[in-house]
């Protein structure tokens, strides 16, 4: 007769599930005085008052168990604790999805706590919420917020691929932190026959010809703000790099020595505070090894062939100078990479036939002029690599990550020296044959003037 009792209690529950607000948190203390007398008699209580009790809400009940003992029932809990009924009544209702929050309030939010809020939100989100309303356009430009959003730690390291069809220039983004790529319009740019140069503090560079005349062209992204530098003494098109400063708010841009028909021409570096080129050294007559050159310490490094070793620039008293650093034996192709506190790292296949080829990774000694191995590429990794890629990749860095791209096969293999991690990165829908890949880092408080 007992278990027909508790059966026929939950019916009643199923059909009162509904129920909810004060009634329920009521219903609940006056299970808890049942169990309580329970527990004190330590049987089943089946006495005609517990028949005529009031409904049972507990969870055990609506499901229908018929585990009615003194330990499974002191497990059943009432309103949490430090809530009135009220509240718990509001807990219990049904939150429409549709709800929407109040304008007036946020529209009241104090100036200094949007900031706040905003220089949190990740960079490509903030890009699109420009687009709000008026004010969160003008506050994403406010010296205030941009002086706040510099303090804050970087969003971390991205990649960026840039590739120009007939009608548009296409690009995308990659945040490794997220792991989330990211459309960018690039409309903002004029539509130049331009390739990319790459990315230093926020900024990208561009060169190329305007159907005339050798053009230089520096942007943010983000911001969408770009400008021409002015041309060159010696304009031609050259090997660019782009050295951005953050602290003290500049930028330069370093065209390499160059030979363009019969003359050899000068380094020249343009300087955003001054808004101009300054010509400087020539580079002593070398064999360069195409364009695999990396900017480290405050000087840039060129591999050359003829002598085998580095040519080495020092921006700061635009001198060249020439560095006996011999390169490992049966080296196939190195690729200069720089890293984080003066280190500069050396990525290339070693072996003559297919099948002994590995990739290793050295880092210079600046001391001992010598290049000392740190790292080797996992054989699963290195033939996938080969198999993508059909020996045609890329290689480039920034900080301690290296990237190792075969875009066209829509995959990239990227590794942590600082922890000794490798990892696949997925391709995105626009890139193309054509293709170009760098590092970025998003940032909103980099100008370009």
């Amino acid at each position: 007769m007992g278990f027909e009792v508790i059966d026929r209690i939950g019916v009643v529950n199923e059909s009162r599930t509904e129920e909810i607000g004060s009634t329920i948190v009521k219903q609940e203390v006056s299970v808890e005085e049942q169990l309580t007398s329970m527990s004190i008699h330590g049987s089943r209580n089946t006495s005609p008052s517990s028949r005529a009790g009031s409904r049972n809400t507990s969870p055990s009940s609506r499901a229908g168990s018929r585990n009615t003992s003194p330990s499974r029932q002191k497990a059943v809990k009432t309103k949490p604790r430090g809530f009135d009924e009220e509240t718990v009544a509001t807990f219990g209702k049904f939150i429409h999805p549709d709800i929407q929050m109040e304008d007036n309030i946020w529209a009241m939010l104090p100036e200094d706590l949007l900031n706040e809020i905003l220089a949190r939100v990740p960079p490509f989100m903030i890009f699109r919420l420009r687009s709000v309303c008026k004010r969160w356009n003008s506050i994403l430009q406010d010296n205030s917020f941009l002086k706040l959003y510099s303090q804050l730690p970087s969003h971390g390291p991205c990649l960026l691929t840039f590739s120009k069809s007939p009608q548009t220039l296409q690009c995308s983004i990659f945040s490794l932190p997220l792991k989330t790529w990211y459309k960018i319009p690039f409309t903002f740019l004029p539509q130049w026959a331009f390739w990319l140069v790459g990315s230093s503090g926020g900024l990208v560079c561009f060169s190329g010809s305007d159907g005339v005349t050798f053009k230089t062209l520096v942007c943010n992204p983000l911001t969408q703000a770009w400008r021409t530098l002015p041309i060159m003494h010696y304009n031609q098109q050259r090997q660019l790099i782009l050295v951005a400063d953050r602290t003290d708010r500049s930028f330069k841009v370093i065209a390499t020595s160059d030979i363009y028909g019969d003359k050899t021409l000068p380094t020249e570096v343009y300087d955003s505070k001054l808004n101009s080129w300054s010509v400087h050294q020539i580079m002593p007559a070398v064999n360069l090894c195409s364009s695999k050159m990396a900017f480290c310490d405050s000087r840039l490094y060129l591999e050359t062939l003829s002598p085998l070793g580095l040519m080495m620039y020092r921006l700061d008293t635009g001198y060249w100078e020439q560095l006996a650093a011999k390169f490992p034996r049966s080296l196939l192709d190195g690729y200069l990479v720089a890293g984080t506190q003066k280190r500069l790292f050396l990525v290339g296949r070693i072996g003559l036939y297919s099948t002994l080829q590995s990739m290793r990774i050295w880092e210079l000694d600046h001391s001992k002029i010598l290049w000392v191995e740190i790292s080797r590429m996992p054989p699963k990794y290195f033939r996938a690599l080969l198999r993508l890629s059909a020996e045609r990749f890329e290689c480039f860095g920034q900080d301690n990550l290296i990237c190792f791209t075969s875009w066209n096969q829509g995959k990239g293999l990227l590794y942590d020296v600082g922890k000794k991690v490798w990892s696949w990165i997925a391709g995105c829908a626009l890139q193309s044959y054509n293709s170009q890949v760098c590092f970025y880092e998003p940032r909103f408080d980099v100008s370009i003037h």
